[in-house]
């Protein structure tokens, strides 16, 4: 009787041991590094489409607002390119300015006729 009591038991590590190798190598297959990085690719896209879905819907239901915060930031990205423009402006009225203020003289020729 003790015989096949430890035939059993060693019948029964054995299947436990093979338990445990099947189970080592499915979390070995999982934790590779190319399949982690997989993983977090996938939750990243998922994330960004999230993040743009929501963000659509945002624009949708407000669209001043959301013309409003781009123009903000189109021109703070741009402020050097438009504060040169304004000078160049500013630059421009100002020589007019100075042309049409100045009044044309007469010759010395013109004055002694």
């Amino acid at each position: 009787m003790s015989d096949e009591r430890v035939k059993t038991a060693e019948f029964k590590v054995d299947r436990a041991r093979a338990k445990l190798i099947g189970t080592l190598q499915e979390l070995s297959g999982q934790f590779e590094p190319h399949r982690l990085m997989q993983e977090a690719w996938d939750k990243a896209k998922e994330k960004g489409a999230d993040l743009a879905e929501d963000a659509v819907d945002a624009v949708r239901s407000r669209p001043y607002t959301a013309t409003g915060v781009v123009a903000a930031i189109a021109m703070f990205l741009a402020r050097e390119p438009l504060m040169d423009l304004a000078g160049k402006i500013v630059d421009g009225a100002k020589s007019k300015t100075k042309k049409r203020r100045k009044a044309p003289t007469k010759s010395k020729t013109e004055t002694a006729e």
